[in-house]
């Protein structure tokens, strides 16, 4: 690819505090230029927090940029808390930033694998506060991907990865992993639940790129973030992602948001969220351009993809009415 589009230069936060939510204290930052188009990050996992390198997918030049950690995740307080931690308690907090910070109009979402299911979710609920949208990695928690993910079909291509993965479950009780790890996660043994956190996390690290990168398996398996990562993750998918039914994202809600334009980018080789789900969104919602990756896979840093987030950015950056 000629020209290909790379990461801003690292910027600092010009302002940082926290929202006070129900009984958590979610992290936020805004960085960029505090006159410019607004835009939010919202992270994947759900569980994996913000970090400072995505600041880097915006021109700080023409966007007020602001990310922040969801309930219980990176720097929000208390981590790795569950209680009212839903979808739907996400969705306020977004709309709550936005007034806390004094946003009127319109701000661009930016969402990748879960942070794309968590774009569609504000989205469809607050559609008059979404300027623009930019998708990554298209995440709709069915059964279908959960199973993909975490029961068999990943596996095929990760074996190695996922011997460790099974590792804490006892053979019994492998017919049902989510579940498995979840009686594990409500369970006492503190040394146990940790482990498997690891585990749990390391598995997703160890998938999300096309090229096997160690440093990006290590960094998930970090035991604080792993910690948080996995029950904060596994909670959402017992629950189905607290979604009314399975297909509400992805059908039920489009027509709300079908004016709003958005950018969908999705690598070919997606083993975390196979692009069959972007797909399928794109064909209900065919007013969405859909821009595959052709030698991608999950991870937003694959040079393809950073490519055309980047390039979606600067498209709807230019506009800041």
């Amino acid at each position: 690819m000629k020209d290909r589009l790379s990461l801003y230069p690292p910027i600092e936060p010009y302002d940082y505090g926290f929202l006070e939510a129900d009984n958590h204290q979610v992290y936020y930052e805004q960085c960029g230029n505090p006159d410019g188009k607004p835009a939010v990050f919202l992270h994947g996992g759900p569980g994996g927090g913000g970090g400072k390198i995505v600041r880097q997918f915006f021109n700080p030049e023409a966007y007020r940029i602001i990310i922040f950690d969801q309930r219980g995740c990176g720097r929000s307080m208390p981590h790795g808390c569950l209680e009212k931690n839903t979808t739907w308690d996400l969705v306020e907090d977004i709309e709550n930033l936005k007034k806390k910070l004094g946003i009127k109009k319109k701000w661009l979402v930016f969402g990748g694998s879960w942070g794309s299911t968590l774009s569609l979710a504000y989205s469809q609920t607050y559609p008059d506060s979404v300027s623009e949208m930019v998708l990554r990695g298209i995440f709709m928690l069915r059964e279908k991907e959960l199973k993909w993910f975490y029961q068999y079909g990943a596996s095929n291509i990760f074996p190695e990865a996922w011997q460790y993965f099974l590792e804490p479950i006892d053979e019994e009780d492998r017919h049902n992993l989510i579940s498995a790890y979840h009686k594990i996660f409500l369970g006492d043994d503190e040394e146990k639940k940790l482990n498997a956190a690891i585990a749990w996390s390391k598995w997703e690290g160890s998938t999300s790129s096309l090229s096997y990168r160690p440093e990006m398996a290590e960094s998930f398996s970090e035991p604080k973030f792993a910690l948080a990562f996995a029950l904060i993750e596994n909670h959402y998918f017992v629950n189905k992602g607290f979604l009314e039914e399975e297909n509400q994202l992805i059908e039920k809600g489009i027509d709300i948001i079908r004016s709003i334009p958005t950018v969908i980018v999705q690598g070919r080789y997606d083993m975390v969220c196979p692009m069959t789900t972007a797909w399928e969104l794109s064909q209900n919602w065919p007013e969405a351009e859909l821009i595959i990756a052709p030698s991608s896979g999950h991870t937003a840093f694959e040079k393809e993809i950073t490519h055309e987030l980047i390039n979606a950015t600067n498209k709807f950056g230019s506009n800041n009415d």
